[in-house]
């Protein structure tokens, strides 16, 4: 399918769907929404390929997230030669990810083996030339004594080889101008539309690097607000990415928006 709005990022493997999956793709597709479906350790990622291999509508990005490396949940060793295998095998499978740094956590050894798994997918996807998906988020209780952006931003400008995604994007407006800089697009969920912290990032970001998600079944746009977050939401989020940008009023100016925003994955991923 040709799709008129993108979720660059969600689960929609959770255990949130287990009820009604099938349901929720087939709502997905009468919007014109497409998704990429994000794995987050082994076991996730398998499901995400197999999610990506049953609908056209859907593509994968496959890779172990910093609180399954060392955090809250889990302490799971990054497998290199796993998630090789499964990218290679697999046509659907369009990135690396999501991996990264979050530090909800201040233990060092989770910070250690967070580094680890981050080096070793930067790595893979230097080999493969496969976008990165990053996850990054600071400490909870404002503890800045180690920056998530930063310590990725310095690995990334040493290390990689290949673009990608900043998922989920709060950082500031100096470290969106350095992810920009590697070449980097910049990602924002249905938190614009009840929260305006965003606002000047969403205005700052050149059009040919936004992109758009969910983050499904989390952070549900308004007016889904307390419900399960699904990937056709992604419109309400593109919706109020135009209104912050001063487009919203004219409908062809609206419509380019859109569009732009799904050449950008297009242009990223190779999809669709």
């Amino acid at each position: 399918m040709t799709p008129l709005y993108i979720d660059n990022h969600c689960h929609l493997n959770f255990d949130d769907y287990d009820a009604d999956r099938e349901a929720v793709i087939a709502r997905m597709k009468e919007q014109g929404v497409g998704a990429i479906v994000v794995g987050v350790d082994r076991k996730s990622s398998e499901e995400v390929v197999a999610l990506a291999e049953k609908h056209d509508n859907l593509y994968a990005i496959v890779g172990l997230h910093p609180i399954y490396a060392g955090g809250y949940a889990g302490r799971e060793a990054f497998d290199y030669d796993f998630y090789k295998n499964l990218i290679q095998s697999n046509k659907k499978v369009v990135g690396i990810g999501e991996c990264g740094f979050d530090y909800a956590s201040m233990d060092p050894e989770d910070h250690r083996l967070q580094d680890v798994a981050f080096r070793g997918q930067v790595k893979l996807a230097n080999e493969l030339g496969k976008p990165l998906m990053l996850h990054l988020r600071n400490n909870r209780d404002g503890d800045l004594s180690k920056n998530a952006y930063n310590d990725a931003l310095a690995i990334l400008k040493t290390e990689s080889k290949v673009p990608g995604e900043a998922h989920f994007f709060a950082g500031t407006l100096p470290q969106a101008t350095d992810f920009l800089g590697l070449g980097y697009y910049i990602s924002f969920t249905g938190v614009v539309t009840f929260v305006d912290a965003y606002n000047d990032l969403v205005r700052y970001i050149p059009e040919d690097r936004l992109l758009s998600e969910t983050d499904a079944p989390y952070v549900a746009p308004v007016p889904h607000r307390g419900k399960r977050c699904e990937p056709q939401f992604v419109i309400e989020t593109v919706k109020e990415m135009a209104e912050i940008r001063g487009i919203a009023d004219n409908e062809a100016d609206r419509r380019a928006f859109f569009n732009k925003l799904v050449e950008n994955s297009r242009k990223l991923y190779g999809i669709f």
